[in-house]
């Protein structure tokens, strides 16, 4: 392991979460970690998505993990539920809500998601191998959330669908898990973990009001 690499992730990751992806310099990380180069970060990195990715990066093996069981789970029991596919959506993130790092990486991970262009992919790229038995050629893992997406559509309705409702439940955890995090720590966020899984899981379960749907009707119309 890098020292020079971890300590830079260390240090975007503290500044990013306290001032936001757009107000940090790659020199102030630099500074912050007490690098001798200044193009340290580009080095390592390459540039500000880069950083970004390796934050994430960081994170993810444990919240694929926590989310990949949890959809086992749901695929065993055979029974569609929405509040079980929000369960899975919030609850690996929520996990990170226990540790400074933790909430670090919810305050980045929303300030990425949320703005007109999201600054990295979260889903579908690179995937790591998984191993095949009897020596067969490895199969990629689909990554879990792309997983969850694929398991809530037969759950929605066809226009809940076509409205990027699942965007919007997975939007909205960011924002209030980031919320959550800024206020940290808690001794206890079991309540808040349950009732973010009851507003996510009425997000996935509302339905669509007949003045929405003719709205989307003429939206696709003037789109052909």
């Amino acid at each position: 392991m890098n020292a020079t690499r971890e300590r830079l992730l260390d240090a975007a990751e503290r500044l990013y979460a306290e001032r936001g992806l757009d107000a940090v310099s790659l020199r102030e990380i630099v500074q912050a970690a007490g690098a001798r180069n200044a193009t340290a970060v580009q080095y390592h990195f390459g540039d500000r998505a880069g950083i970004v990715r390796a934050i994430l990066a960081r994170h993810a093996p444990e919240i694929e993990a926590r989310r990949h069981a949890l959809l086992d789970a749901y695929e065993a029991d055979g029974v569609p539920g929405g509040r079980a596919l929000a369960g899975a959506l919030v609850r690996p993130m929520a996990a990170c809500l226990g540790d400074a790092s933790g909430r670090a990486f919810l305050q980045v991970w929303a300030d990425a998601v949320n703005r007109p262009r999201p600054l990295v992919t979260f889903a579908g790229l690179d995937d790591p191998p998984e191993p095949a038995a009897g020596g067969e050629p490895s199969r990629p893992r689909p990554d879990s959330l792309c997983r969850w997406r694929n398991l809530v559509e037969p759950v929605l309705e066809e226009d809940a669908a076509r409205l990027h409702r699942r965007f919007t439940a997975i939007l909205y955890t960011a924002t209030e898990l980031a919320r959550r995090a800024r206020s940290g720590p808690r001794t206890d966020d079991r309540l808040f973990t349950s009732y973010l899984i009851d507003v996510v899981a009425a997000i996935l379960g509302a339905p669509v009001s007949d003045e929405t749907r003719r709205l989307a009707d003429e939206r696709d119309a003037a789109r052909r």
